[in-house]
C-alpha cells in the first residue's frame, strides 16, 4: 500500500489489480489546513434550528412544526458528515442529495412557520437566507461532483 501526495491510498488486490481511493475534497483539506465551508455551515445551521426548536416549544408552546424543523434541519449536517467517509462516488453523491433534500424540506418548514406567524419577518428572513446558502452550496457539489469524471 502506498499513499500518494493527494492523499490518494493505492493498493494491489491478490490478483495483483491495482485499486484506489481517497477522502476527496475533505482528507486533503483537513491535510492543506483548508476549511470545509459545507461542514462548518451544516452545523452551525444545525445548531440554529436546535435553537429554533426550543424557541418554538418554550416560547410559542409549538410542538408539532417544531419536531419537524428540527428533524430536518439537522439532517443537513448528519448527512453531510456521512459524505465525508462515503463508500463510493455514488454513495457521496447520494448522501449529499439527500442532505439538498432535507435542506429544502426545512426551506419549507421555515416558510409554513413564518406565514403562520410562529416566525417574525426578521426571523424568518435570517434563518431563510442561510437554508438558501447551504441549498446553493449543496446543488453546487453534487452537480460539480456528477459532471466531473470519476478518478481512476
Amino acid at each position: 500500500m502506498q499513499i500518494t501526495t493527494k492523499m490518494e491510498i493505492t493498493w494491489k488486490n491478490q490478483n495483483g489489480k491495482s485499486h484506489s481511493c481517497s477522502d476527496g475534497r475533505n482528507m486533503e483539506s483537513r491535510v492543506l489546513g483548508k476549511k470545509n465551508v459545507v461542514r462548518e455551515k451544516s452545523f452551525a445551521f444545525a445548531l440554529r434550528t436546535v435553537r429554533l426548536a426550543k424557541f418554538l416549544r418554550d416560547a410559542k408552546r409549538e410542538f408539532v412544526l417544531s419536531k419537524q424543523v428540527l428533524r430536518s434541519g439537522t439532517a443537513i449536517g448528519a448527512l453531510v458528515r456521512e459524505s465525508e467517509h462515503a463508500q463510493s462516488r455514488a454513495d457521496f453523491i447520494s448522501k449529499l442529495s439527500i442532505a439538498l433534500k432535507e435542506a429544502n424540506e426545512t426551506d419549507y418548514w421555515i416558510d409554513l412557520l413564518h406565514q403562520s406567524d410562529y416566525l417574525t419577518s426578521d426571523q424568518f428572513q435570517s434563518i431563510h437566507r442561510d437554508s438558501q446558502e447551504l441549498i446553493r452550496l449543496l446543488v453546487s457539489i453534487v452537480k460539480s461532483t456528477k459532471s466531473s469524471p470519476p478518478k481512476s
